[in-house]
């Protein structure tokens, strides 16, 4: 279905997978509900797969790889990825109402990193890119056991990969993962995220509709059980899984994918550390401080772990709550508002349970902790803030995904370092100070994949993003995104021998 009302004035979603070029129900006719986690109210359904479906998706996928011209076929991939983008353009706007309603995401953010920043290069930089890769180079004749080789060295695409996406920032993530998988001439799997599976039906529509993509390279599959989407993590026909999600589901693809040695990109949780330095413009700064609450705190890299100078302490706590008294939260359609609801109940008590361990040990909960009163309905959670934390407290240590600031206090910067360090994490930091070149010393020590810089932006598709340790392994977006869908294939010829 496409473009009716379902009676809340969002345009109805589409409810069929894609699957090897064909719009389809699950072959079990089973559907899942797609709510409103502002309304609660059910915004429609869609089609709930089986172990049938991911079977005949990961046939199809394979087929299309191992038959079909895609893998090599440079020109083709790029007119059916244009195609692909023509088409999101003209539904632009049917899309934003469709993510805000099923995301719950704040309307002002799809103006930004929920669909307009994404959809402005998630798919044309790749794309482009396929003109500027080195997708082959020679490199110096080879001599060995008495004869003589050229040599060369070339990139091809590793072959089906498996996209999960996640739910926060689902189009985002999405277009980031399939922009560079399909340029570089994979077959990709795209497994939407069971609470936000519109935005991915609606672009398996359009490659089926709108364009000129083989049957079989894209399949979008959704389904509301786990153990389902498993199947694509340990089929031996699926090359590389990319996944965007909690580190808890990162190593458990680890493990699930060892035993058929699966490629992986893994872009997982972080608990991203604001240090603000002593000579910084605390005003300036600290001002917004309660921006770590937009879309509900639901982001891996935002900076929810505030570092504060004791020497400025006080100060800087004074203006973090006066801030906090007044975000601007409730109804995502409102674009006065910037803080909507959690995902789902669900998420909504994990958030809180978090707070309760954070009263239990012994931060001091200066603003919110609850879930607010003037909401009847909706998986709202007030905006948060700890004071006095101690870095070892595991509000400090744990994702914890809602709108919910800790502050901790530092002595000097080597102190600042080492608390920003002490994480398991290492997705993001954020350093600011009166001294550009203060800041990029300290930052330089901070074992984080992307660093803001006094407010710097580093976001863009051409930037590469992930994290250390238990953030994730490898990076999306960049050169470095674009080749990690490749493999290397190294061949020598040989020539004639020297003659003396």
């Amino acid at each position: 279905m496409t473009a009716t009302t379902n009676g809340t004035g969002t345009a109805a979603g589409e409810q069929r997978m894609l699957i090897d070029g064909k719009l389809v129900e699950a072959k079990s006719g089973k559907l899942f509900d797609n709510v409103n986690p502002a309304t609660e109210a059910v915004l429609g359904q869609v089609a709930d797969a089986g172990h049938e479906d991911v079977e005949e998706a990961i046939s199809a996928g394979r087929r299309a790889f191992d038959e079909s011209d895609w893998s090599t076929d440079r020109q083709l991939r790029q007119r059916c990825l244009r195609q692909l983008q023509t088409a999101l353009e003209e539904e632009q706007e049917l899309l934003r109402a469709e993510l805000v309603a099923e995301v719950g995401t704040p309307v002002l953010l799809t103006y930004g990193p929920q669909l307009d920043a994404p959809l402005a290069e998630g798919f044309r930089w790749p794309t482009d890119f396929i003109d500027e890769f080195q997708w082959e180079r020679d490199i110096p004749e080879g001599r060995a056991f008495g004869t003589r080789s050229w040599r060369k060295v070339t990139k091809e695409p590793v072959g089906v990969v498996a996209a999960i996406v996640p739910w926060n920032y689902p189009f985002e993530v999405t277009v980031n993962k399939l922009g560079p998988a399909l340029a570089t001439g994979n077959t990709v799997i795209l497994k939407a995220a069971p609470n936000t599976p519109w935005n991915a039906t609606r672009i398996g529509r359009l490659v089926a509709e709108r364009t000129d993509f083989p049957p079989g390279v894209l399949q979008v599959v959704t389904t509301s059980d786990n153990a389902v989407a498993e199947d694509l993590v340990t089929d031996p026909r699926v090359d590389l899984i990319s996944f965007t999600g909690s580190t808890a589901v990162g190593r458990r693809i680890m493990e699930k994918g060892a035993p058929t040695l699966k490629r992986l990109f893994l872009e997982l949780g972080g608990k991203s550390a604001d240090i603000l330095l002593d000579d910084a413009d605390f005003e300036a700064k600290l001002s917004m401080a309660w921006t770590v609450c937009v879309h509900g705190g639901q982001g891996c890299v935002m900076l929810t772990r505030m570092l504060l100078p004791r020497s400025r302490y006080d100060e800087g706590m004074a203006l973090i709550e006066a801030g906090f008294q007044n975000v601007p939260y409730g109804d995502p359609t409102d674009p006065g508002n910037l803080q909507g609801p959690q995902i789902s109940a669900l998420q909504r008590e994990r958030v809180l349970g978090y707070i309760e361990k954070g009263v239990a040990e012994g931060a001091r909960l200066v603003a919110g902790g609850g879930r607010p009163p003037q909401f009847d309905k909706g998986f709202y959670v007030e905006p948060t803030l700890f004071a006095d934390v101690d870095n070892s407290m595991t509000i400090a240590q744990e994702e914890i995904f809602g709108p919910v600031l800790v502050v901790v206090p530092f002595d000097d910067d080597d102190d600042a370092v080492r608390l920003a360090n002490d994480s398991h994490y290492g997705l993001g930091v954020g350093v600011t100070s009166g001294s550009e070149e203060r800041a990029l010393a300290v930052a330089r020590r901070v074992r984080a994949g992307t660093v803001a810089v006094n407010g710097g932006v580093w976001y863009g598709a051409d930037a590469p993003f992930g994290g250390y340790k238990a953030s994730g392994i490898g990076r999306q977006n960049g050169p470095e995104g674009f080749e990690q869908y490749t493999e290397t294939k190294t061949y020598a010829g040989g020539l004639p021998p020297l003659t003396e």
